[in-house]
């Protein structure tokens, strides 16, 4: 199914927390000289811009990055991001996460994108040309599997599908399995939606059954963001988790807190 278009949603409470987190990894693993590889399996557009007309009937963006750029840190290297963004393409830009990465990666660094959907792979291209990104119009799980191990090995992947497929909540543990023994030193990050259904629950307790190294798991929640319907939170697993993440889980607990 290709109908998901995230540009109804840029922005939102989970964009918040899954970028925050991105950001934090990111930023911790462009600390070493040594070169690294990230790999983004359903990368979207790139970029939004957050007064058209998709996110503007939402109002989801406002509900989230508005509020959250009001509480986060000045020196949070995701709002630095997002701020460096607007400087250049002005006040309503959005850095989807394939674009968060590039501006906080360095030449060295490589860029590694899937995106399925025709129009927006035509927009990710246009908005990742100046970074040097490898952008691949192809099915996201199945380049997880493709590009892995990558070149450098030293890296991170997102995995974060929209779940539009109901049979992705059964083929991801498995899947994250896999890429952790072709590509062991890399740090594994998955999103996904918390639900009323509470879907997402089988598939976590598979994914902690496997005995995957240093996991983390944070979770937060949220008001529906229209009229009692959709996400009531959101996930992150990370396989490898790097140092710092934990502490910034807590933080982001906190911020949520705050917000909802």
């Amino acid at each position: 199914m290709l109908s998901y278009q995230h540009s109804y949603h840029a922005g939102n409470l989970a964009d918040v927390h899954k970028h925050a987190a991105l950001a934090v990894m990111l930023d911790y693993l462009t600390r070493k000289k040594k070169p690294l590889s990230y790999i983004e399996t359903h990368a979207g557009r790139g970029l939004y811009a957050l007064d058209a007309a998709e996110a503007v009937k939402t109002g989801e963006a406002a509900a989230g990055i508005g509020r959250a750029l009001q509480v986060l840190p000045a020196d949070h290297p995701y709002r630095r991001s997002v701020e460096n963004l607007r400087a250049r393409y002005g006040a309503a830009a959005y850095p989807g996460s394939p674009l968060l990465a590039a501006l906080l990666l360095r030449p060295s660094d490589r860029l590694h994108l899937a995106e399925l959907h025709p129009q927006e792979f035509a927009a990710l291209k246009a908005a990742m040309s100046p970074y040097g990104a490898s952008c691949r119009r192809e099915d996201g799980l199945k380049f997880a599997l493709s590009i892995t191990p990558p070149e450098p090995r030293r890296g991170l992947m997102l995995i974060d599908p929209s779940f539009e497929v109901k049979a992705e909540y059964g083929a991801l543990p498995p899947l994250v399995a896999k890429i952790h023994a072709k590509w062991n030193v890399g740090i594994v990050a998955l999103w996904y939606p918390i639900l009323a259904s509470d879907a997402h629950a089988p598939m976590l307790a598979a994914l902690e059954a496997r005995g995957l190294p240093k996991t983390l798991r944070h979770e937060v929640s949220f008001p529906p963001a229209r009229g009692g319907r959709g996400m009531l939170g959101s996930g992150l697993f990370v396989v490898n988790a790097p140092y710092g993440l934990a502490a910034e889980a807590e933080r982001l607990s906190a911020l949520f807190a705050s917000l909802t």
